[in-house]
């Protein structure tokens, strides 16, 4: 049953570009096979959620240097056994950028995007996937951004200058999406 909330999501989601009706059948596929999918220590991948946030202008994200991985990237996390992946990205999203949940705005509760990524073996596990659930957010970018120690620095990036700091297809599926709505503004 607590698989079911991801299963609808994804069902329903229809911002879909490019390769992402592909990860959208495979992270299904996933989540079936699966029943501890939202367990950090399952073997060979687990389902993530993430942020792709925005200021109210739409015009940059926000974007963190991780030191674990020493790239800029939005905010997000493992589940850790939270079936609720909305809860899971804005949770992230609270903890990384070490602002209060009340200037945390979600946009929408559908889907924003989705990804499946390799994530390299180290001390804390083998290589393994990420099933990267992402919700569109909104932060008052006037606002300060704390962060915490989980980065070495976070970053309103104007949405022209955001493939300085990370030009993988991902974000910049994710940056299209942000230009369209702009558009569509």
């Amino acid at each position: 049953m607590h698989r079911e909330q991801i299963l609808y999501l994804l069902k329903n989601y229809r911002g879909l570009l490019n390769t992402e009706s592909g990860y959208v059948s495979k992270i299904c596929r996933f989540v079936r096979q699966h029943e501890n999918c939202f367990e950090r220590n399952l073997w060979p991948g687990h389902i993530t959620g993430s942020a792709w946030v925005v200021n109210p202008q739409r015009d940059k994200v926000l974007l963190l240097h991780h030191r674990k991985h020493d790239q800029w990237f939005q905010p997000g996390g493992h589940a850790d056994g939270d079936a609720d992946i909305l809860r899971v990205a804005l949770r992230e999203t609270q903890e990384e950028t070490g602002l209060p949940p009340d200037v945390i705005n979600l946009v929408g509760e559908s889907i924003f995007d989705v990804d499946i990524h390799t994530i390299p073996a180290s001390e804390r596990g083998p290589e393994h996937l990420h099933f990267d659930i992402r919700f569109l957010v909104e932060i008052d970018d006037r606002i300060p951004v704390p962060g915490n120690t989980e980065s070495h620095e976070i970053l309103w990036i104007p949405l022209e200058e955001v493939t300085k700091f990370n030009n993988n297809l991902s974000t910049c599926r994710m940056l299209e999406k942000s230009r369209r709505l702009r558009t569509a503004a």
